[in-house]
């Protein structure tokens, strides 16, 4: 199967204290033994970074810190990938994220239209701390409702920490983890370590196509669709695209080409919300769309529809 020369972008999700940090250099370790060479961004909401020394330092890492990647600082986070992307060459991209961040704004933050053509988006990877779960009643509602939608948009989930819990502990938490996320397969763990053996098993009990020897999440819930505009399109064709998209598609941005505009327009559009802002200035025509059980073949073929039709015509 012929590889795509994009950037695997891998998201370590989890409330404060979960093992992200232990699950990032196992990960690392990982993708190193597979030949590929990972790069690390890690966001913490202090002034200080904790955790950076604990990163190789032959990999390439960058930092974000006194702020959440997907609300406060957005921008630094453009200008970091930016920096990796221009000063070093690597494979994969491995994002810590602060515990208090929501998956969906993460992703969405990730995928800048500026850069989204160079990465392939491959899923979320969360870490439950299986004490902290059995006694989540001591948490606020909405903690519990962060650690919950951390837990529905995963692609594969650690339980980690079970050394703690009971058997018939293990066999509740895991149930009831299974009952927020149906379709993500759970791993118990201790200090988050996962081998490449147990890796490669979930590739095949999912049976995945093999696009890489660690083919650890294929069918992740959560997609990041990127298409790049070679031509302008009609905005009012393209306003009828969207009332036909399926409720599961929650976020979309990107610099559209409009046949009316001498210069890309930006677009946002979230849960069924657009906006756009007109441009000064020549930037890269492209659109990601993100959501889940999406399906990518028809969104790219709608979308180059749009680039041969003209106004009046229906796609």
């Amino acid at each position: 199967m012929k590889q795509s020369n994009k950037i695997e972008v891998y998201i370590l999700s989890g409330f404060l204290g979960s093992g992200k940090t232990s699950l990032l250099k196992h990960m690392v370790k990982i993708q190193k033994e597979f030949g590929k060479t990972p790069a690390v961004l890690m966001n913490e909401l202090g002034q200080v970074s904790i955790d950076s020394n604990e990163v190789d330092k032959d990999t390439p890492l960058a930092e974000l810190l006194d702020g959440c990647i997907c609300c406060t600082i957005q921008d630094k986070l453009e200008s970091q990938l930016q920096g990796l992307l221009i000063n070093e060459k690597f494979d994969v991209l491995l994002v810590e994220t602060t515990g208090a961040a929501h998956p969906i704004e993460v992703v969405d933050a990730i995928m800048s239209p500026l850069f989204a053509d160079r990465f392939e988006f491959k899923g979320i990877i969360t870490v439950v701390d299986a004490h902290q779960w059995m006694t989540r009643k001591e948490l606020s509602p909405q903690v519990l409702q962060l650690l919950r939608e951390q837990i529905r948009y995963a692609g594969l989930i650690l339980l980690n920490k079970v050394n703690l819990l009971s058997e018939m502990q293990l066999a509740t938490a895991s149930s009831e983890l299974q009952g927020i996320n149906s379709t993500s397969q759970i791993i118990m763990t201790n200090h988050s370590s996962i081998s490449a053996n147990a890796l490669t098993q979930i590739s095949k009990v999912e049976k995945a196509e093999d696009y890489s020897r660690l083919n650890v999440i294929k069918h992740l819930r959560i997609q990041a669709i990127v298409h790049t505009f070679n031509k302008a399109i009609d905005q009012g064709l393209f306003e009828d695209w969207i009332r036909t998209l399926p409720e599961t598609v929650y976020r979309m941005k990107g610099y559209i080409p409009f046949s009316h505009s001498n210069y890309p327009v930006l677009f946002q559009y979230s849960f069924g919300m657009p906006f756009y802002l007109p441009e000064d200035m020549k930037l890269p025509t492209n659109l990601v769309v993100i959501g889940e059980g999406l399906d990518k073949n028809a969104i790219i073929k709608d979308l180059r529809k749009l680039e041969e039709c003209k106004k009046g015509e229906i796609i």
